[in-house]
């Protein structure tokens, strides 16, 4: 008699649910308020208006941006708001702080139009491994949103997994 090789994965009815998937592909940008300082150090108004007002804003069409400034200095909130109004019109996304942040942001936006009453009563994996970095945020988010829903959570890959939840009967 000839052994058969059973796939126990494929009959266990797990739904593999990879992150990588919702990975936005488009081009991050870091516009640093630094180059904008007088000397390092300050913000003048004026100067920053002018800059604002001749910039080719053209050049961040369908682009993802992080504003933010890593020098020392004083940035009044409103410089901050003006990149917005500017930006608005050509990137895709527009967050402050750093590119740890926009990739946070661009995930939350994915993870926001899942419809995660897909996953009543089923056993999800979340994949652990991927070719693009998938912030850890996006890994608790998931979980959180997945919770309600799903008869169990694992993490891993559907051969080797990590429990993690399973609801009670």
């Amino acid at each position: 008699m000839e052994d058969v090789i059973v796939n126990r994965v494929a009959k266990s009815g797990l739904i593999s649910l990879d992150l990588e998937d919702f990975y936005d592909s488009g081009e991050r940008v870091l516009y640093d308020l630094k180059d904008n300082l007088f000397m390092g150090l300050i913000l003048k108004e004026k100067d920053f208006r002018d800059f604002l007002k001749n910039h080719d804003w053209s050049q961040y069409s369908g682009k993802n941006i992080a504003i933010t400034c890593t020098e020392d200095a004083v940035i009044p909130t409103w410089a901050y708001m003006l990149l917005a109004i500017q930006l608005e019109p050509f990137a895709k996304t527009i967050v402050f702080g750093n590119l740890q942040d926009l990739e946070q942001k661009l995930y939350d936006e994915a993870l926001a139009k899942i419809n995660f009453e897909e996953y009543a009563g089923a056993k999800v994996v979340v994949k652990g491994c991927s070719k693009v970095a998938v912030p850890t945020t996006a890994y608790v988010e998931v979980t959180r949103r997945l919770r309600p829903y799903a008869q169990s959570i694992m993490f891993g890959e559907p051969c080797s997994t990590v429990p993690l939840y399973k609801k009670r009967p």
